[in-house]
């Protein structure tokens, strides 16, 4: 696995329009969909229950909750790049969010990040940067992404 890029919050307007990396793919087991599921409150027997799943769906088995693949754009995106000069980062929103694909529970997930927009602030205090994340989950031998958004966050 590569470390992620070191980056200041100014650096990212020179992602602009570029791609800041890939994660390194992370498997999406029972216990993790579970867990979820008891802590979202969301039971539903597609996520939780594997043999029913299978028999009673076109997936093949149980399938990840796609809030779940959202939750776990803070980890992915830790592992893409570091801001190491900012005091926090804070999540503003999504823009186009979509769930395009299903995500098998036994697959690999990983997520592709990308920098949409990028401003600064000009006459704030304190000081911040906004900048818009394209955010693409695939899973490991899928032909479409599973999920696709656009994340804006600002970074002190």
């Amino acid at each position: 696995m590569m470390p992620p890029l070191q980056l200041q919050a100014k650096d990212f307007a020179s992602y602009l329009g570029k791609e800041l990396g890939v994660s390194p793919w992370l498997l999406i087991d029972q216990q993790r969909v579970d867990q979820f599921a008891a802590v979202g409150g969301d039971q539903q027997w597609i996520h939780t229950d594997p043999e029913r799943a299978a028999a009673q769906t076109n997936f093949g088995g149980s399938i990840a909750h796609g809030y779940l693949i959202l939750a776990l754009a803070p980890l992915l995106m830790s592992q893409v790049f570091t801001v190491t000069n900012g005091r926090m980062g804070v999540n503003r929103g999504f823009d186009k969010l979509r769930f395009i694909n299903p995500l098998k529970v036994g697959d690999k997930l990983r997520l592709r990040l990308a920098v949409m927009a990028v401003a600064a602030s000009v006459e704030s205090e304190p000081a911040y940067i906004d900048v818009k994340y394209k955010l693409q989950f695939e899973g490991e031998n899928y032909p479409k992404p599973v999920c696709v958004a656009e994340l804006l966050k600002r970074w002190y």
